[in-house]
């Protein structure tokens, strides 16, 4: 029997036996460094990708493998069907296809290796393990990713600012930043961001979708890192520790923040007034002063606040929740802040000074009204008549006059007042309360402002002078009743 000869070219595609090794041909060593990269991993199951000669050279359309130097035979069918395989994968990756689609959730892949990986997300087979801690992954290359967690290891770079990172992914997410690359919109609102998660998270923001939820309080939450943060609220763990102070802190956020009343830095600056802040959210929250803006409403009132903070503590208006309490007197209140002033009635404490007269004051917002005492500003002004006030306070008893409304009444004998303040004064003559003291004699009055009259007998002062005649007294109504000796 005569045995055709082959062309050349075919001898690159002869895979010789373990026992014809030393023969093969130079040409052969070579298609095999060519291809190295198209054999599949030890243990996959995956086709090895060949190099196909063309058809025309070789006299026929399928490739030929396993032949013999000494005898010529056809492919079978398997080999042919590997091989088409192996080829019509690599078209599929030139012409994006995708061909291979989970039964379960549809997802499509251009490689049928890449399916069954996949398809390890729905049965939970994990196969590859960490000898560190335990952690089971579904491919090796998310193991070697995740051992580096271990090791320190950060083997990306950035060429800018010299971050390193554990993934190279990583590094392609952060070049964004340099080169201001945001890829990914939002279809309602059109801001756009650098990572596709972070799309995703922002979306919730649109769709009101909060998948998280706690198991202690089951507060919901739009990302899972903000329930694990939340959770050190429950366990009581803080791990950041500030080295000035020894405060400690849930997130390391929050300690960074911190750091900046020890090191008084404020990086965050407005355009507008050029007043400058701590932290990032307080500006924002400072920009609606000058747009604004109130997004925040009440459901009861529809009154509206710049900030969320502040309409919680209005709402407890409506509810009388009165969650501060003073450990003194057991006066309550809506809000911390409050609770803050109220107990420097008790120690004295009044760090709020004037720099013209030098009187001090316990509540800075005290200490602005009283400036303008000296300044003689009076920025708020009756509608009605043009009269100019200090505070706005004054102008609402103000306008009393005019409406001769006496919104406050007592429940005991129902008399009214036009202020919620001469109320409180008056309820004290039902109860018998006198919660101010004379440092002197130790005698005690109902009325603040009684106490001061009062200690003008210890002290001898007489500030009220007759125009008339130069006679002095202590009280104003002594004054009243002196002049009118003078007209009669």
């Amino acid at each position: 029997m005569s045995f055709i000869k082959e062309p050349e070219p075919l001898q690159m595609k002869e895979e010789p036996d373990e026992d014809d090794k030393p023969q093969t041909s130079r040409l052969h060593q070579s298609q095999t460094e060519d291809n190295r990269e198209a054999e599949p991993p030890a243990g996959s199951s995956a086709t090895p990708i060949t190099t196909e000669t063309d058809g025309e050279d070789c006299g026929g359309s399928g490739p030929v493998r396993n032949l013999n130097p000494h005898r010529h035979s056809h492919p079978n069918a398997d080999d042919e069907k590997a091989s088409g395989s192996s080829e019509t994968e690599v078209i599929d990756v030139l012409t994006g296809e995708k061909p291979f689609s989970c039964d379960v959730c549809e997802k499509r892949f251009t490689v049928e290796g890449s399916l069954r990986r996949h398809m390890r997300v729905h049965t939970g087979e994990n196969l590859f393990c960490c000898d560190v801690c335990g952690k089971r992954f579904i491919q090796t290359g998310h193991l070697k990713e995740h051992m580096r967690i271990h090791t320190g290891e950060k083997p990306f770079g950035c060429d800018v600012c010299e971050k390193r990172f554990s993934v190279e992914g990583y590094l392609k997410k952060h070049m964004r930043v340099h080169i201001g690359e945001k890829p990914f919109g939002c279809d309602v609102c059109e801001k756009r961001f650098t990572v596709e998660g972070t799309l995703r998270r922002h979306m919730r923001v649109h769709t009101g979708e909060k998948p998280f939820s706690c198991d202690v309080c089951e507060k919901i939450f739009t990302v899972k890192g903000s329930l694990r943060r939340h959770m050190r609220v429950h366990t009581g763990e803080n791990l950041f520790c500030c080295d000035v102070c020894g405060k400690r802190f849930i997130q390391t956020g929050h300690l960074k923040e911190h750091m900046r009343i020890h090191t008084g830095e404020k990086p965050f600056g407005c355009d507008v007034c050029e007043k400058r802040f701590s932290v990032e959210g307080y500006l924002k929250k400072h920009m609606r002063v000058h747009i604004g803006e109130k997004p925040f409403g009440c459901d009861v009132c529809e009154k509206r606040f710049k900030d969320e903070r502040s309409l919680k503590v209005h709402t407890r208006i409506h509810t009388g929740e009165k969650p501060f309490c003073c450990d003194v007197c057991g006066k309550s209140f809506i809000q911390t802040g409050h609770l803050k002033e109220h107990m420097r009635i008790h120690t004295g404490e009044k760090p709020f000074s004037c720099d013209v007269c030098e009187k001090r004051f316990t509540v800075e917002g005290s200490l602005r009204r009283h400036m303008r005492v000296h300044t003689g500003e009076n920025p708020f002004c009756c509608d009605v008549c043009g009269k100019s006030f200090i505070d706005t306070q004054s102008l609402k008893s103000h306008m009393r006059v005019h409406t001769r409304a006496k919104s406050f009444s007592c429940n005991i004998c129902g008399k009214g007042f036009k202020e919620t303040g001469q109320l409180v004064i008056h309820m004290r003559v039902h109860t018998g309360e006198k919660p101010f003291s004379c440092d002197v004699c130790g005698t005690r009055f109902a009325q603040q402002g009684s106490v001061k009259i009062h200690m003008r007998i210890h002290t001898r002062e007489k500030p009220f002078a007759c125009k008339v005649c130069g006679f002095r007294f202590s009280r104003h109504e002594s004054l009243k009743k002196h002049t009118r000796v003078h007209t009669k």
